[in-house]
């Protein structure tokens, strides 16, 4: 269940970031590119960058955990902006999926991805009573 919960709001946190054109990130849905092929699209989008996060993540967080005390948690910016580009270049091999045209503005990206995950988690968190 938290997986599920943990890909709608990476879902809606690639969809907020695709509306910011500066950004030059967009997620180009299924064919036709109507409206459900664009949530589906955004769901499997956000799957795979759960997945990248989970799996290719971990590894490179535990191998760069020097680095996270060096610099003080910032290279987490650039890890996470890293595994942002990562998941649209697995996408890449359809003619669907996201892109990320400049690794920098991955960056602001995955900062603002990190942000509503942040504020979203914070809110659908279970209270101790």
């Amino acid at each position: 269940m938290g997986f599920l919960i943990r890909v709608v709001i990476n879902a809606f946190a690639i969809w907020v970031v695709t509306l910011i054109p500066a950004l030059q990130v967009s997620v180009i849905p299924f064919p036709p590119g109507e409206t459900l092929q664009l949530i589906l699209t955004l769901l499997i989008v956000a799957a795979i960058f759960a997945l990248v996060n989970t799996i290719i993540g971990t590894v490179i967080k535990v191998l760069a955990f020097p680095l996270y005390i060096l610099t003080l948690g910032l290279i987490g910016l650039l890890i996470n902006a890293f595994l942002l580009w990562l998941t649209a270049w697995f996408t890449s091999f359809w003619n669907w999926g996201l892109r990320v045209e400049d690794f920098w503005w991955g960056v602001v990206a995955a900062i603002i991805i990190t942000l509503i995950n942040w504020v979203v988690g914070i809110i659908i968190r279970p209270r101790k009573d």
